[in-house]
């Protein structure tokens, strides 16, 4: 057979261990040495995962876009990702995780590497910080064994061998590391990765270009911090930001969460997760990442919160926009006769993504916009056609003849629905928003009322944050017109994929 390849994709139905089986079926029928390829299908296979980091930090950050390419395509859910750079999976000891210290450069690469993994929607990327020693923290012996809240069942690495091969004693270093440092799944796999890097030419040779446009200086911390925002579906933006606070943190992070009167100027404020929801998550991210600092959330119904009241408080994580707010608390903080706090600035990170109405920074309001026109909630399988004869005959009747003749899909246009107690006649409820201050407008211009009436027609109205509880698709008028029937098509679209798959 002469040069021989043994290939194993991974995909549907197959798993990775099975290289070793063909392998040794192969082996007798090839003259070389055999190396495993593996051909990375687009479809996932673990629901979580860890990705061990050993490069030099000097050349991963050019490294991170193929390797997050790479682990994306195993990975379906939450990808882990452990810094350890410069550790070795070959000889004869069992390597061991140490400490990295918190510099600029390291803060520097954990906001690359979360804005670039961006573009992969799928994943929860969550950068584990127990490794990472702030300034002003001891130092202790790294040897317990960390709970995850999603124990990963596969545990990926940048880490090469010389022969560009699937190395059993490397895999098996790999995983005793892996399961020494943190909580994993029974039988857990591991995976080399081999991305394929983008190379360019110094003196002669192929070699990655390293960054050296950031210092190595450590990070100042401080024994308690402080943080405020709205933390609406937690995204990377946001995970740079507590990464920066806890790095910044030796004892306590305190998290203010904005809600009620605070929320009201928030772009499609009624898709807003409530307060419960945003503080688990918030909560399961913080521990997660790192466990050994006590974090304190508090609810946040003005714009400074305990800020201006804690005297335990030492510093303030601020970013570009909202800077005048950190001002602002140390002014307050002066007249309450407390000291000021530092004021820590970190940069926002731009959204490559980012569509028409959208911000150009990794936002929750972009996020919220882009849950338009999707299912928001499963449909209800059954309605109580019985029920909804009796309240309205003629449209239940009609809509059923329609249902004989072949028709896929009825829409019933009922804009007191939810009021009258009908939602139970239909599969799906489709909802459209507009914020107050324009339904105010478009009701002055078009029946010429005064405000003040306008303004009583909509409180007599079931209020759009109710309406959205209850819906499962939600469309907003609040842009120009095309951009609604842009949200119309996507929601028709997907309407007519569910009915496919039923």
């Amino acid at each position: 057979m002469g040069n021989c390849r043994a290939l194993v994709k991974l995909g549907q139905g197959w798993y990775i261990p099975l290289y070793h089986q063909l392998l040794n079926l192969a082996s007798p029928f090839c003259h070389h040495p055999l190396t495993p390829v593996f051909l990375l299908s687009s479809m996932s296979v673990f629901r979580s995962g860890l990705l061990v980091l050993t490069s030099p930090l000097s050349a991963l950050s050019l490294r991170l876009v193929p390797i997050l390419a790479s682990a994306a395509r195993l990975v379906q859910d939450t990808l882990y990702v452990h810094l350890q750079p410069g550790l070795s999976l070959t000889g004869s000891t069992q390597p061991r995780s140490t400490y990295v210290q918190a510099t600029s450069e390291i803060y520097t690469l954990i906001s690359k590497l979360y804005a670039d993994a961006d573009v992969h929607t799928h994943l929860d990327i969550r950068v584990l910080l127990t490794n990472i020693l702030s300034q002003g923290t001891t130092p202790l012996a790294l040897g317990s064994v960390q709970n995850l809240s999603q124990p990963p069942e596969v545990v990926l690495t940048d880490f090469e061998t010389g022969d560009g091969g699937q190395s059993n004693p490397v895999k098996q270093r790999l995983e005793r590391y892996a399961t020494s440092c943190y909580s994993c799944r029974p039988n857990l796999t591991s995976v080399l990765l081999y991305p394929e890097y983008e190379l360019e030419a110094i003196d002669g040779e192929l070699s990655p270009q390293p960054d050296t446009s950031v210092t190595s200086e450590p990070l100042q911390s401080y024994s308690d911090v402080v943080v405020g925002g709205t933390f609406d579906r937690l995204h990377n933006g946001h995970k740079i930001l507590l990464s920066m606070c806890c790095m910044l943190a030796e004892k306590r992070l305190l998290l203010g969460v904005s809600d009620k009167d605070l929320l009201e100027t928030k772009i499609l404020k009624e898709l807003i997760l409530p307060y419960e929801q945003r503080v688990a998550q918030l909560s399961e991210f913080l521990v997660d990442v790192k466990p050994s600092l006590q974090y304190e959330m508090i609810r946040l119904l003005d714009r400074f919160g305990p800020s201006i009241s804690d005297p335990l408080l030492k510093c303030i994580v601020v970013s570009e926009e909202t800077l005048k707010g950190g001002l602002a608390v140390n002014k307050k903080r002066i007249e309450n006769g407390l000291a000021e706090l530092a004021v820590h600035e970190i940069s926002l990170a731009n959204d490559a993504q980012h569509g028409k109405n959208e911000e150009e920074k990794i936002s929750s309001s972009s996020l919220r916009h882009r849950l338009l026109g999707t299912l928001l909630r499963p449909p209800q399988k059954k309605y109580l056609g019985g029920r909804c004869f009796l309240i309205c005959h003629d449209i239940f009747l009609k809509a059923t003849d329609l249902c004989c003749a072949g028709a896929t899909v009825c829409v019933l246009d009922a804009a007191v629905l939810l009021e009258a107690g009908w939602a139970g006649m239909v599969h799906e409820i489709w909802t459209a928003i507009v914020p107050e201050e324009e339904a105010i407008r478009r009701i002055l211009v078009r029946d010429g009322i005064s405000e003040e009436a306008a303004q009583k027609r909509l409180q007599n109205q079931m209020p759009s944050s109710q309406r959205v509880k209850h819906s499962h698709v939600v469309l907003c008028t609040m842009w120009e017109p095309e951009v609604t029937y842009e949200q119309a098509e996507k929601a028709w679209g997907l309407l007519q994929k569910r009915l496919k798959e039923e």
